[in-house]
């Protein structure tokens, strides 16, 4: 596999380049060219299309998208999706509108945060959560649940959206917002991974941005100290941005980050520099607010190439995108096993975290570890009533395993699963999932679930969620 994907990093690499040029001319053209009218003109034909290929569609068989941008799910060897008659959405990605007085976004399902960011910095805003891949698309934050470092305040993503348009399996165009008719197909397209219609366009909101970020890196020696931290910076709002790394049991780095006018020096973690590892070494750091934002792309605890020489040649070039088109390029040559390497995030309510790393710790032992704190804003109708009964926390941390290979007898996976159900936690279905039905919709809200599905999916076009991250993903057809 490492010759073949070395023969193919060349042409990948030109053509990556190439790609993102094109992106941000695309943009600069766009706003030259087209005045409001003409862009709303132009996505209304791609809509049409759209929805005249799901009307064409007989129903015998499974579809799913052809995009822009690479799929952000793990690369799983069997992924059925491979083989999937595709919609081809893949100009879906004009901005449309940036509205700086009302600061709002409006574009299109397809555009990446990396477009969504340049455009909207040109005014000073910048959307309330951008997810750490620039690559990432704004359907796909929505989709598959995307957070990030203001998460702590505002949730997720799809926590800062104001309306949807949805293309239907039938064909029909919805506009969907949290007070229409059209409310429960708003909050039931968070995390159904797109088996629920296609998001076509996207309005959401923005937040008053400066050039830079300061960050701070606080350092604890025990989970109990670092989760007060989390909730006392939490509760104060004292900052604009707070993550962490968890680099050992008795080494935990919370960064707090706030944005500035003016830095003293910028770094950037685009090439050689690591960002992770940083956090262990510096006090603090000033980054450019682009940089800030993308500071894991090229790998959040997993960042690729490894070694310092790898990366002074090749890291300028192998951003997730790359690496994540080359996975999906080269799928039959990705890792084939009953217990893959650990690539997840799990939501663990605050006040079980202490039990859970010291149950981690005990059981797994793999760090670093990611820490996003997540503060559930409302009670989400994708969950289930079971889920929510006896829970009082409002703020979960996201505690992200990247990269771990197993070697032992169990499945960690699994092991993962069966703690979370017991601590009342979950985990994001990106990854490999073991879940029997019964399982998954103790966690997930069948009724709502199937309610939206009668009328956005009666065909049953794009699968249903379980069975497409459940089995399809892990290459079952049954």
């Amino acid at each position: 596999m490492a010759a073949l994907a070395a023969s193919a990093v060349g042409s990948m690499v030109v053509a990556g380049a190439v790609s993102r040029f094109r992106r941000k001319a695309r943009r600069t053209v766009l706003a030259d060219r087209l005045d409001p009218a003409g862009l709303a003109a132009r996505h209304d034909a791609k809509v049409a299309r759209i929805a005249a290929q799901l009307r064409a569609h007989d129903g015998r068989s499974p579809v799913s998208l052809r995009k822009a941008a690479p799929p952000h799910q793990v690369p799983k060897f069997g992924d059925l999706r491979r083989h999937d008659q595709k919609i081809d959405v893949s100009d879906l990605t004009d901005i449309i509108a940036v509205d700086p007085v009302a600061r709002t976004c409006t574009a299109e399902s397809g555009a990446m945060f990396a477009d969504v960011v340049a455009a909207t910095l040109e005014h000073g805003l910048v959307p309330i959560v951008v997810p750490e891949l620039a690559t990432i698309t704004i359907g796909g934050a929505v989709s598959g649940c995307s957070i990030e470092s203001m998460s702590f305040v505002h949730g997720g993503f799809h926590d800062t959206c104001l309306a949807y348009e949805v293309i239907a399996g039938t064909g029909e165009v919805l506009h969907c917002t949290p007070e229409n008719d059209n409310q429960l197909v708003f909050q039931m397209m968070h995390g159904a991974f797109g088996t629920l219609g296609i998001l076509s366009k996207l309005t959401f909101k923005l937040v008053p941005a400066t050039p830079y970020v300061h960050v701070v890196y606080e350092r604890y020696t025990s989970i109990a100290d670092y989760r007060a931290a989390i909730l006392r910076h939490a509760q104060a709002r004292d900052c604009d941005f707070m993550d962490g790394i968890i680099h050992a049991p008795d080494l935990l780095v919370l960064s707090i980050g706030r944005f500035v006018p003016e830095a003293p020096y910028t770094h950037a973690y685009d090439w050689t520099r690591v960002y992770w590892t940083s956090t262990r070494d510096r006090r603090e750091d000033y980054l450019k607010t682009p940089d800030y934002l993308f500071r894991y792309d090229r790998g959040v605890t997993n960042v690729r190439p490894k070694s310092f020489l790898a990366r002074l040649v090749l890291g300028k070039f192998l951003d997730s995108g790359t690496l994540l088109r080359l996975a999906d390029k080269f799928h039959f040559l990705l890792e084939r096993s009953e217990k893959p390497t650990v690539t997840l995030d799990v939501f663990v309510p605050s006040t079980k975290v202490e039990e859970f790393l010291a149950w981690y710790e005990r059981e797994v032992g793999f760090f670093p570890l990611w820490c996003v704190p997540y503060r559930r804003v409302r009670d989400y109708e994708w969950l289930s009533e079971r889920f929510y009964k006896g829970l009082d926390d409002d703020m979960f941390i996201d505690l992200a395993i990247y990269g771990m290979k197993q070697t032992g007898e169990v499945n960690v996976h699994r092991l993962l699963e069966r703690k979370l159900a017991e601590l009342g936690g979950m985990k994001t279905l990106i990854s490999h999932n073991y879940y029997t039905p019964d399982e998954f919709w103790q966690t997930w809200n069948k009724p709502n679930y199937e309610a939206v599905k009668r009328v956005t999916d009666p065909k049953n076009l794009f699968r249903d969620i379980y069975t497409k991250t459940c089995k399809a993903a892990m290459g079952a057809t049954g």
